[in-house]
């Protein structure tokens, strides 16, 4: 969306999913809005589609708003992370939540069940880890509601991992990447945790489409790396994933 004619375009732009989660309301699952932050790289007088093209490592702020119990804002310029909670008696922000840390190792696994059967061997095989099921670790608990904002935002504060991975129905994956994975990887590294795409780290990935789709394991350090490690060794390729914050 541009800025119609007559009014000011600024150096940045923003790209944003408004309201996560949205299937949700009806069931009254909390829901969230996500979003990215980027300088303007164009020289025109207004935005060009490369303005938002850019791969997540240049976002300059990213974050998001949890509608719940209360209603929460976390977001990060890049240095650190921080929650602030709505104060409704007065109408403002307080900083509640300073310097985010999520646990190395989590407690939580958020993950769709039901896809099992259109994942491939490697993703299984990881998911069987998770579960404690190889003996290889201690059994991570299931936690998951279908809303990506609260789910992200449990294992942010509690330590765990949330994984869509890439299936045979959606090869590319189902989240967004500009809006959904890049802002929530941003705030995620400056706690500490990591993000992956199943190939790569995400903030690393160069976008070629707005709507650009991609697989997501992100969360807890330790977690993110046994994904990394498992699925780069089914493929042959080594994968660094860097740790923001």
């Amino acid at each position: 969306m541009q800025i119609p004619d007559g009014f000011k375009c600024g150096k940045y732009v923003l790209t944003f999913d408004p309201l996560d989660g949205s299937s949700n309301i009806d069931v009254n699952v909390p829901v969230g809005t996500i979003f990215s932050v980027m300088r303007k790289i164009t020289r025109g007088h207004r935005g060009e589609m490369e303005d938002m093209l850019q791969p997540g490592r240049r976002q300059v702020a990213a974050g998001y708003i949890l509608y719940g119990s209360s209603t929460m804002l976390v977001y990060t310029t890049g240095q650190g992370a921080h929650g602030f909670t709505l104060d409704p008696s007065i109408g403002e922000f307080l900083l509640s939540h300073p310097n985010i840390r999520i646990p190395d190792t989590g407690r939580y696994l958020s993950v769709n069940d039901s896809y099992e059967q259109i994942w491939d061997e490697s993703v299984k095989g990881l998911m069987r880890r998770y579960r404690g099921l190889d003996g290889a670790r201690k059994a991570m608990s299931v936690r998951y509601v279908g809303s990506l904002v609260a789910d992200f935002h449990r294992n942010l504060l509690g330590g765990g991992l949330f994984a869509y991975p890439a299936n045979s129905r959606s090869p590319n994956g189902k989240l967004r990447l500009l809006y959904e994975a890049n802002p929530l990887a941003f705030v995620v590294e400056q706690a500490g945790g990591a993000a992956f795409d199943g190939r790569q780290r995400v903030l690393d990935v160069l976008p070629t489409e707005l709507h650009q789709r991609t697989p997501l394991y992100i969360g807890s350090k330790n977690d993110v790396e046994t994904a990394v490690t498992m699925l780069s060794r089914e493929s042959g390729v080594a994968v660094p994933v860097g740790v923001g914050g």
